[in-house]
């Protein structure tokens, strides 16, 4: 009887369109989260205006929301584990597309909180699953790239919220970019479909014939009366967060957080804050969301093009000289006096920002151990959410100080060098991904002395 090792089947794979409609469905996903988060700070100029609310009041707003999120990611990321990463996708799907349609139809700052607060729980916890699932079923030599492509979805659906606002915003109002938030509702069916559960998950229950399902769609030659190889279970005492501070993982495991935190203080500063920075600077509120989908799409064109290069050089040499440039950038776009420098500086911002963290997203699924990923992913973020809780209220708070734009852009760029700083430290030695680098290598080399 065959023995069938489903990692290695995975890990050696070509590109099937079983992978071609994964990546669709889970860049779909990641799309509508990055929408979500951009409509908020397309819509505050409007918000303010219309319910009379100060600045500082519209960045707890914000804040709040991304509490839900860091509760979302912690809470999902451990069920995952129980219940599978499928069926949490499908939930979380639901909830954050659901509360933003609500949203749109709040009638005072109170429920529309209490609706963003929400719908923030179900985008909190999508993520770290959609990053577990697309890390556990892309071929290992393109993993990284398949992972900071999917997360590119993010960067897309900020475009697209910065152009849907810009046309509906002056004419239909608020409200419109919240209703178009629900339509994930009507893809739940497709992603129920396409998204397949976590092998691991699947054969730890004794699901073998589902799990033998999947795998014959990424190598349909595979046997079916094969036998799965065993693998020897070691009971985990205490927490699973535990387990990331063990094996020599601790301080990286520091790091990672600390650098995540970093990112989302420059994330969520300019998707709350960048239409109200720019009008600081003197442009009009049509022109600052333009600048919004120019960061989006150098947040994409710097995942893409650095994605691949992480394959080779590794993770730190990729994201420690972005960070870096991240904040050269920040420090300087107070000071651009020519539109077309601006925008310049606004592509860098977002692949310092955005694009650092599709990349590092990927960095820390592979670090650690599969049985540990959620875990992983999902505690990094939600260390990483309290970055973008502290950044609306903390620039809300700059804003209304009056002071001139190029020290609030500065205040910003602080949080880069930190994130630079931690992702330095980072101890690559210790991870999965550097040993198995290691372990291939070796094999190969055995190999060539061979023949």
């Amino acid at each position: 009887m065959k023995r069938i090792n489903p990692m290695n089947v995975i890990d050696n794979s070509r590109i099937h369109s079983f992978h071609i409609w994964l990546i669709f469905w889970l860049f779909i996903v990641i799309m509508f989260d990055g929408f979500d988060v951009v409509i908020y700070g397309a819509s505050v100029p409007l918000l303010i205006k219309e319910w009379g609310i100060s600045d500082v009041t519209a960045g707890a707003i914000g804040s709040y929301t991304v509490v839900g999120t860091a509760i979302g990611a912690v809470l999902f990321g451990l069920l995952s584990d129980k219940i599978g990463r499928k069926n949490i996708i499908l939930l979380t799907t639901f909830l954050f597309s659901f509360f933003t349609l609500l949203a749109g139809f709040a009638a005072n700052p109170v429920l529309f909180t209490i609706f963003r607060v929400i719908a923030g729980v179900g985008l909190g916890g999508v993520m770290p699953n959609v990053v577990a699932i697309a890390t556990e079923y892309s071929p290992r030599r393109v993993r990284t790239a398949i992972v900071s492509f999917i997360f590119c979805g993010y960067s897309a659906g900020a475009i697209l919220a910065a152009l849907t606002s810009r046309q509906l915003l002056p004419t239909v109002g608020w409200e419109s970019v919240y209703w178009v938030g629900g339509i994930p509702l009507l893809f739940i069916p497709f992603l129920l479909k396409s998204v397949p559960e976590s092998i691991d998950f699947l054969l730890e229950k004794g699901k073998e014939e589902e799990a033998k399902k999947i795998l014959a769609k990424i190598e349909p030659g595979i046997s079916s009366d094969g036998e799965f190889e065993k693998k020897e279970k070691v009971k985990e005492a205490g927490s699973p967060i535990v387990s990331l501070f063990e094996e020599k993982r601790a301080f990286s495991t520091v790091m990672f957080w600390i650098s995540c935190f970093s990112a989302f203080v420059l994330i969520y500063s300019m998707n709350t804050w960048l239409p109200r920075l720019m009008m600081e600077v003197g442009y009009d509120l049509s022109s600052s969301l333009a600048f919004t989908a120019v960061m989006q799409i150098g947040a994409i064109v710097g995942t893409v093009v650095f994605g691949p290069i992480v394959d080779r050089l590794g993770f730190k040499k990729v994201l420690v000289p972005l960070f870096f440039c991240g904040a050269i950038a920040l420090s300087l776009i107070g000071f651009a006096n020519s539109t077309f420098i601006a925008f310049a500086l606004i592509s860098v911002i977002g692949a310092a920002s955005v694009g650092v963290q599709n990349m590092a997203n990927a960095f820390v699924s592979q670090y650690y151990p599969t049985n540990m990923r959620s875990t992983a992913v999902g505690s990094t973020m939600a260390f990483g959410r309290l970055g973008g809780i502290v950044a609306p209220t903390f620039v809300g708070i700059l804003l209304s100080l009056n002071l001139q734009p190029q020290y609030n852009f500065a205040a910003i760029a602080s949080a880069a060098v930190l994130g630079g700083l931690a992702v330095l430290f980072i101890q690559e030695q210790h991870s999965v991904y550097y040993k198995e680098k290691k372990q291939s290598e070796l094999i190969n080399e055995d190999v060539a002395v061979e023949k």
